[in-house]
């Protein structure tokens, strides 16, 4: 066995936590990575996992060990990767992690261009709405909205995005037009369950940041979601802007109090600081630094 071999092994069976999915993701089978990872554990004599028939886990050693393995592993990418880029062509994996409904539309346009460019890259994306573990989890790459709270992750800002209030004008001509965010407690309002605080809704009042309580009868935990349901008329809702973007250039959306609007947030491109970028991963977040940036009002 090669130790790279069974280096590359261990750490896609320590990322994924499991002999078959780490095997899967090499594109070997699970009796070969096992193999390799008990030839890697003979040749330093050490215990790297505790295997038991349902879980399999890093000993002290195996976390010691993945902590060092991750960068030289990276460190070996980076110089085949380089090789690569004298042949200018990238190829090569890519795992991104991202929101589920950005990231299943907005997201995906951005990288089918950058797909079609390098049609050797191959692209993993894994849409959730938990903020996932990226080196833990075996992530190149994690696209985030809001604030930054772990130091051990170095932030590409892609864009700056608005939080707006909006409604659809059949709506409207039912029930009026709040003139003023206070209004709205008296108004059906669709609420975004994935915010921190559903029910409060904050507003730039006169220099100030003020709270409005609303309440109504649909809630859902994805933006566009409930901006499909408020389309059709449901109520008042508030929430990022990409989410309505297409509603409001079709008529079926209009904002309420844009005077109104506090500070919006950021959506970065994140990776880990002790990570070596490869070329293609380099390459990806300049392409998606251009693209959102382009785009933005």
């Amino acid at each position: 066995m090669d130790t790279l071999e069974g280096m590359r092994t261990f750490l896609a069976v320590a990322q994924k936590k499991s002999f078959t999915a780490g095997a899967k993701v090499l594109g070997i089978s699970t009796k070969l990575a096992s193999k390799y990872v008990a030839q890697l554990e003979d040749r330093l004599g050490a215990q790297l996992f505790n295997r038991t028939t349902r879980s399999v886990t890093l000993t002290a050693t195996g976390s010691a060990y993945l902590e060092r393995c991750i960068v030289i592993v990276e460190q070996i990418n980076e110089l085949e990767d380089v090789v690569q880029q004298r042949q200018a062509e990238l190829a090569g994996p890519i795992r991104i992690t991202a929101p589920t409904g950005f990231g299943s539309n907005e997201l995906i346009g951005a990288l089918k261009p950058f797909q079609l460019a390098h049609p050797k890259v191959t692209m993993d994306l894994h849409l959730s709405d938990q903020r996932l573990a990226i080196v833990e989890e075996g992530f190149d790459l994690a696209i985030r909205f809001g604030k930054l709270d772990d130091s051990t992750l170095i932030a590409r800002k892609l864009r700056d995005m608005r939080i707006v209030t909006f409604t659809s004008p059949q709506y409207l001509a039912a029930h009026g037009e709040p003139v003023h965010p206070s209004a709205l407690a008296t108004h059906n309002c669709a609420l975004q369950k994935a915010s921190s605080q559903p029910h409060h809704w904050l507003f730039n009042i006169d220099g100030k940041i003020h709270t409005v309580t609303v309440d109504g009868t649909f809630s859902a935990n994805a933006p566009r979601a409930v901006a499909h349901m408020v389309a059709g008329g449901v109520g008042i809702s508030r929430g990022p802007l990409y989410s309505v973007e297409p509603f409001l250039k079709s008529g079926q959306l209009t904002l309420l109090f844009e005077d109104y609007e506090i500070e919006g947030f950021s959506l970065y491109a994140l990776y880990p600081t002790s990570r070596h970028l490869t070329a293609r991963i380099r390459a990806l977040i300049d392409h998606l630094v251009a693209y959102f940036g382009d785009s933005e009002e």
